[in-house]
């Protein structure tokens, strides 16, 4: 291989902070995970045990051979939503940008 080729390629790398991006992505997955844990196993048995019988994420509508999943479907807008907002704490946090005042 020429090294023109891997100077070239270094040059890419750098100039489109690809490193960066992809420390970005593996501390996204990462921290995907810790959210998705802290639902699983703090938020919704806690969530759980307000609710009668227990098993609601597990619950169904049956509309003859229809079956949806309602329960699955509202365990998964609760993760979205607290994933949503955790975003929105760390963005604010970290990107604390001053608002510009409209005239």
């Amino acid at each position: 291989m020429d090294m023109t080729v891997v100077k070239e390629f270094m040059d890419f790398l750098y100039e489109y902070k690809v490193i960066g991006l992809a420390i970005a992505v593996i501390i996204g997955l990462a921290a995907n995970q810790l959210v998705k844990s802290l639902v699983d196993n703090i938020i919704m048995p806690v969530i759980t045990a307000f609710i009668p019988g227990g098993a609601w994420q597990e619950a169904t509508l049956d509309l003859g051979p229809i079956v949806i999943s309602w329960g699955k479907f509202l365990a998964d807008l609760i993760y979205f939503i607290i994933v949503a907002f955790v975003i929105f704490i760390i963005a604010k946090k970290v990107l604390h940008e001053e608002k510009v005042e409209k005239k």
